[in-house]
């Protein structure tokens, strides 16, 4: 047990070394930036000192985010900026590369792009209509990787940048009933792997952040096999980790340049080894959780 404390302490020793990179001017690009977890990495990144460029869908929302850091008090060493807003939506493909040009023009260029924007799911495959596959990943992958194409040769070109993407733990793990949410983050882990290995050679690093639950309204807004709103704040959700805190982490893993990052509990944590370890055991467990959900859903359905 000593040597394995041993080792830890000497990890973390050698992170706090490592060469950190500073936000201050940085001009750091924040999808999904009207609402929950990219709402608090905005407020993160700007008392940071960064240069922010907000992006979301809805105009009236993300004025509001702009406003509230306009006027919010920040450590009076650093120095900060207005935020710019650029309102596009993800889902709609044929308007990511106008938005990437207005993106370009806010400060001239993009040091970090945060890809946060996503929606979730809950259903039944059996019961989901081919166009809510094909929307949630429209949003989550297709938007997301296009975004990030469209800013890539200007970083290239730079030889500087960064790409940073919220990911999910159900990016490295496929929980039942989440089928076109745990499908589009292990897309989205997978592109970002790709990713990694082809502009390392540019200085361009690439982080995946993959959190567990979060206390937001993610899963109010997630989307039925139907295409309907679920509406239900999940229990797991409501007792998931304060967006606060996982934007101070993301923060962190901009600083350290970090490449994967995952940001859960000891349980889902444990479940991602057990998946590639002792698969057996784990679909076995992901069964007996199927089971467990459909019993809860039956007296509504029938």
């Amino acid at each position: 047990g000593g040597a394995g404390v041993g080792v830890l302490l000497l990890y973390r020793i050698l992170l706090r070394l490592k060469p950190r990179t500073s936000v201050q001017g940085a001009v750091v690009v924040i999808t999904g930036a009207s609402s929950g977890l990219g709402k608090e990495c905005a407020k993160a990144f700007h008392a940071a000192g960064a240069r922010l460029v907000l992006c979301g869908r809805d105009a009236a929302r993300l004025q509001q985010v702009v406003q509230d850091l306009k006027g919010s008090s920040t450590d009076q060493q650093k120095q900060t900026f207005t935020p710019c807003a650029v309102i596009f939506d993800l889902a709609k493909a044929d308007t990511v590369d106008k938005a990437a040009e207005e993106i370009l023009k806010c400060f001239g260029r993009v040091d970090i792009l945060v890809n946060n924007a996503g929606v979730s799911y809950r259903g039944s495959i059996v019961d989901t209509h081919m166009s809510v596959q094909r929307d949630v990943m429209e949003t989550n992958y297709f938007g997301t990787i296009a975004l990030t194409q469209a800013l890539l040769p200007s970083m290239i070109q730079r030889h500087s940048g960064h790409i940073v993407v919220i990911s999910s733990v159900q990016g490295k793990l496929a929980i039942p009933y989440r089928s076109a949410y745990a499908a589009s983050k292990h897309a989205t882990q997978a592109y970002f792997d790709c990713l990694r290995a082809e502009i390392e050679c540019f200085g361009i690093p690439v982080t995946v952040i993959s959190p567990g639950y979060i206390r937001t309204n993610l899963s109010i807004n997630a989307v039925t096999g139907d295409g309907s709103k679920y509406g239900v704040l999940d229990k797991t959700t409501e007792s998931g980790w304060d967006p606060r805190d996982v934007a101070t982490n993301v923060l962190k893993a901009v600083r350290h340049r970090s490449k994967d990052v995952v940001l859960a509990g000891l349980l889902p944590s444990v479940a991602i080894y057990l998946r590639t370890l002792w698969p057996a055991l784990f679909f076995k467990l992901m069964s007996s959780r199927a089971r467990k959900i459909r019993n809860r859903q039956k007296p509504k359905n029938e």
